[in-house]
């Protein structure tokens, strides 16, 4: 009996001591092996599954890829303080499925599989004017620095910015595996409007760090559900409280501006700009046919 309550027992801590694999950095993933070592893809189309780091952030393209695949079977997805430069730019377009190359980078052009295409910048981000399928993008533009506009729940005892910036450094560190938080440059706060400002800014020419993975894996912290194995959120801690964001915001600086044109705006502002050009006009007209009036009279006096 002795005998077979050890082997019972030993039984149990060979299956303890083979842990299965999981990959803290996404959730959607599939692992193959016991830790360590494993293998592990994330499901990306019917026939791809990419193979994935998971001691890393998952690059944003193939993240993208997975939650459109995703949204097409009908599985478990989520949907979807100002500029810091006047060529600094916001995602109006939402997710796409986008062409990624081998190492999760976005393919300079992308067309969504629809015969409409644009260039985007290494965020994914489109950055000119859709054209069709000659439409030629050069190469992809770097973003190189990135402005986080968070804004956060009531707090039941004010912070400063002074507390907010090392928090949101310690936070940003252990939320967000390999991210250099060297890369915060400047944190700003405006406690009656609850707003955050964090400036992410890596030197031009960099091409090892990645922005845009890391402010993408910030967004569905806030907005929607964690991409991370772990449902916990971003969430830093500041005097003993915890700071629970209700919205972020991205805007996205690249080396090169972008290349929108009134073809860009809505028709809303377009119509805006057309009124306010004829109103110009109009007053223009009215002046000169004033004028007009005023010289006529003034010839028939000096005929009188």
């Amino acid at each position: 009996m002795t005998i077979w309550i050890a082997l019972v027992l030993a039984t149990f801590a060979v299956g303890a001591s083979a842990q299965s694999c999981t990959c803290p950095t996404m959730k959607w993933a599939v692992c193959e092996g016991t830790a360590p070592p494993c293998s592990c893809t994330l499901q990306v189309s019917d026939n791809v599954k990419q193979p994935v780091d998971c001691t890393k952030l998952i690059a944003k393209c193939f993240l993208m890829k997975a939650e459109m695949f995703r949204a097409r079977k009908g599985l478990s997805t989520r949907s979807i303080g100002g500029k810091p430069v006047e060529t600094a730019f916001v995602d109006n377009d939402g997710i796409y499925d986008p062409d990624c190359e081998n190492d999760g980078k976005f393919k300079a052009r992308q067309c969504n599989n629809t015969e409409e295409c644009w260039c985007v910048n290494s965020a994914g981000v489109r950055r000119t004017d859709k054209g069709d399928k000659n439409l030629v993008c050069d190469k992809l533009v770097e973003t190189y620095w990135i402005r986080l506009q968070l804004s956060h729940k009531p707090l039941s005892t004010p912070v400063t910015a002074a507390d907010l910036t090392p928090a949101i450094k310690d936070a940003i560190g252990k939320r967000y595996p390999n991210f250099n938080t060297a890369m915060v440059e400047d944190v700003r706060y405006d406690p009656d409007a609850g707003m955050i400002v964090v400036d992410v800014k890596k030197p031009k020419e960099d091409r090892t760090t990645d922005l845009p993975t890391m402010a993408y894996y910030m967004e569905k912290d806030v907005k929607i559900l964690p991409l991370f194995l772990n449902p916990d959120k971003f969430a830093p801690t500041v005097n003993s409280q915890q700071l629970e964001m209700s919205n972020i915001l991205v805007y996205y600086v690249d080396e090169v501006a972008p290349t929108f044109t009134m073809k860009n705006l809505s028709g809303g502002i377009i119509a805006v700009i057309v009124v306010v050009v004829l109103a110009v006009v109009a007053g223009l007209l009215i002046l000169f046919f004033a004028r007009k009036r005023q010289n006529k009279k003034y010839n028939k006096a000096q005929v009188i």
